[in-house]
C-alpha cells in the first residue's frame, strides 16, 4: 500500500485537535513511506496534512479542479499536481491513483468523497481499504446515521464493518497497512 488518498476539510474547523490530527497523520504517512494523494489545496486541514507530509520528507500529489485552484489556493510545494476540469474527474483520478482511502474531519466534500468510495466498493467496482480518523468523535453522528441505515435495511452491515475506524493517526495507518489493498 503506497498511495493513500486522504479526504479532509479545506477549512480548519473550530477545534485545534483537527489540525493536530491532520499533522500527525501526515507525519505517519511520510515515516511509513506512503505517498499522499489529496485535493491539492494549502488551506484548512488539507494544507496542514500536506505540510506535515512534506516537512517529514514525504511525497505529495494533489488533484485539483481548475475552478478551485484559486479559491483553495493550490499548494506550491507539491512534487506532483494534476489539474482536472471538475469534481467528477477529480474523484475518478483519486480513486484510480489510490491504494487506500482515509477520511479526516471535513465538510460536504469530504462526506461526498467518503460515501462515493464506499458506494463503489459496495458495487464491487473497487476493493481498497477505507479508513476514518474519528478525531474527538467528529464522525460519531455520521456513524449513527450509517447504523440507522443498516437497521432500516438500506445498508448491509458488512459495508460498515469493513470500515477501519480509530481515533489515533498512527493506529489507523497501521490498520490500513495490515489489511492492504
Amino acid at each position: 500500500m503506497t498511495n493513500i488518498c486522504v479526504f479532509c476539510g479545506a477549512r480548519p474547523g473550530f477545534h485545534a485537535a483537527y489540525a493536530e490530527a491532520a499533522r500527525a497523520f501526515g507525519q505517519a504517512l511520510a515515516h511509513a513511506g506512503c505517498r499522499l494523494v489529496y485535493g491539492g489545496g494549502r488551506v484548512g486541514l488539507m494544507g496542514e496534512l500536506a505540510d506535515a507530509v512534506l516537512s517529514a520528507g514525504g511525497v505529495v500529489t494533489g488533484v485539483i479542479p481548475d475552478f478551485l485552484s484559486h479559491s483553495e489556493v493550490l499548494h506550491p510545494g507539491l512534487q506532483s499536481c494534476h489539474t482536472v476540469t471538475d469534481l467528477f474527474e477529480r474523484k475518478a483520478l483519486m480513486m484510480e491513483m489510490a491504494d487506500a482511502f482515509v477520511a479526516l474531519p471535513g465538510g460536504i466534500g469530504t462526506f461526498d468523497e467518503l460515501l462515493e468510495v464506499i458506494a463503489w466498493r459496495q458495487l464491487r467496482q473497487l476493493d481498497k481499504p477505507i479508513g476514518i480518523l474519528n478525531v474527538d468523535g467528529y464522525f460519531d453522528p455520521w456513524l449513527t446515521l450509517m447504523e440507522h441505515a443498516v437497521t432500516e435495511g438500506f445498508v448491509e452491515r458488512a459495508e460498515i464493518d469493513r470500515l477501519q475506524i480509530t481515533t489515533d493517526p498512527a493506529s489507523l495507518l497501521a490498520l490500513m497497512r495490515k489489511i492492504g489493498p
